[in-house]
């Protein structure tokens, strides 16, 4: 039974999840089993076109190899703990990893296509000031099963739901809970599944990677998987910066914008998106906006700037943060400044925040295994200044 219900198989611990091979590691499995290579492609379609996870129901497979998959192999999505839908069709779900940790993913409904937003760990290393993931501290990485089945099961949950046989998610955005690049074998197989014409199908420039900049990752995805790349700014300066994205004291700006610039050889779409969270009196003063001008106008090669798409964030307010959202009249007076200066700008419509579903609130439950409230209980807090020009 395809999507949200096809859950656990009552197999032996040694099976192995199918949902964890891009189709290279499906024809290697395949081969290990004595059969031939083509057939891994028969499989892949059962699995991530069809939804599949019953072998006997797969009929264009002989018999013999599908005996072989019930012995040794398994289609396992993840439990669903629960499903919420905002006022405007956003759905979101929660989805057990096991071990008292628990991941979200998000759907979001419009006119002219259907985005997923997939989380790639249960928390976030990272600790970004703004975002409530990274207030919860980190667990661990999700497996390559663990990313997919996200899709697989929402993408089929969804034509069940809506009555469709084709496509129903047309966009895909590792803009979830955690660091996609800090979990990067597990990672690449999964985008390559939904790139494959035998699963999901869709465009690189309809998959985007977010990440707060983590430099040699960022390097390698452009050489292994070039697809769309949004980078977390947020700020003009490495003195922000630091406060409010801690990557950046590993990796400062102009190793960021260098890496931005590396990538755009191998970039699906010939800009890069900077994502950037308005924060009311933090990083959201005509200083502010002139200094990300000169950010980017320096970055480039050839005396012209980066080319590059700002989308600005409206803040996603929670508890712990400390941060209050700019005012809609603020966000107008920063994005007419960079629009000015010829930087395409817009502005994200916030969508699902009456569930918790908006840009930095996916939190989850996680069991935080590196200490973080202990640690932020001991350690001074940083105030985060209007302007550390």
């Amino acid at each position: 039974m395809a999507g949200l219900h096809a859950l656990a198989n009552p197999l032996k611990a040694m099976t192995t999840n199918l949902l964890d091979f891009d189709l290279h590691g499906l024809q290697a499995f395949c081969e290990s089993l004595g059969e031939k290579r083509f057939r891994a492609q028969q499989l892949f379609r059962w699995i991530h076109q069809k939804g599949e996870s019953d072998f006997d129901r797969m009929t264009d497979l002989a018999v013999g190899f599908r005996h072989k998959l019930k012995q040794h192999a398994l289609i396992k999505g993840l439990d669903k703990i629960s499903e919420h839908t905002s006022a405007d069709g956003t759905i979101k779900w929660l989805f057990s990893v096991g071990n008292g940790d628990a991941i979200e993913a998000v759907y979001i409904p419009e006119s002219d296509r259907g985005t997923l937003c997939v989380s790639s760990q249960a928390g976030c290393a990272v600790g970004c000031r703004f975002c409530s993931t990274g207030h919860q501290g980190f667990s661990r990485n999700l497996t390559t099963a663990e990313i997919t089945a996200q899709l697989w099961m929402a993408e089929h949950h969804l034509r069940q739901k809506l009555g469709r046989s084709e496509r129903v998610i047309s966009n895909v955005v590792m803009m979830g809970m955690g660091e996609p690049l800090q979990n990067y074998s597990a990672l690449v197989p999964a985008l390559k599944t939904m790139l494959d014409d035998h699963g999901y199908g869709l465009s690189r420039r309809r998959v985007t990677v977010s990440t707060s900049g983590v430099v040699p990752m960022m390097d390698r995805l452009g050489e292994d998987c070039p697809v769309a790349l949004a980078v977390s700014l947020h700020a003009p300066t490495d003195a922000l910066r630091d406060v409010l994205v801690p990557l950046n004291v590993k990796y400062p700006l102009a190793e960021l914008m260098q890496a931005s610039l590396r990538y755009l050889d191998h970039a699906p779409r010939d800009f890069i998106t900077f994502e950037y969270c308005m924060l009311s009196g933090v990083n959201d003063q005509p200083e502010h906006a002139q200094l990300l001008i000169d950010l980017i106008a320096r970055s480039g090669v050839g005396g012209q700037g980066l080319s590059c798409k700002l989308n600005l964030i409206p803040f996603n307010p929670f508890p712990a943060s400390g941060l209050v959202r700019s005012s809609v009249e603020a966000v107008g007076r920063f994005a007419q400044q960079l629009q000015q200066a010829g930087l395409v700008t817009t502005v994200r419509k916030t969508r699902g925040d009456d569930i918790d579903a908006a840009c930095g609130q996916l939190a989850g439950d996680v069991v935080d295994r590196t200490k973080l409230a202990q640690r932020k209980s001991s350690q001074r807090v940083i105030p985060v200044v209007v302007s550390p020009l």
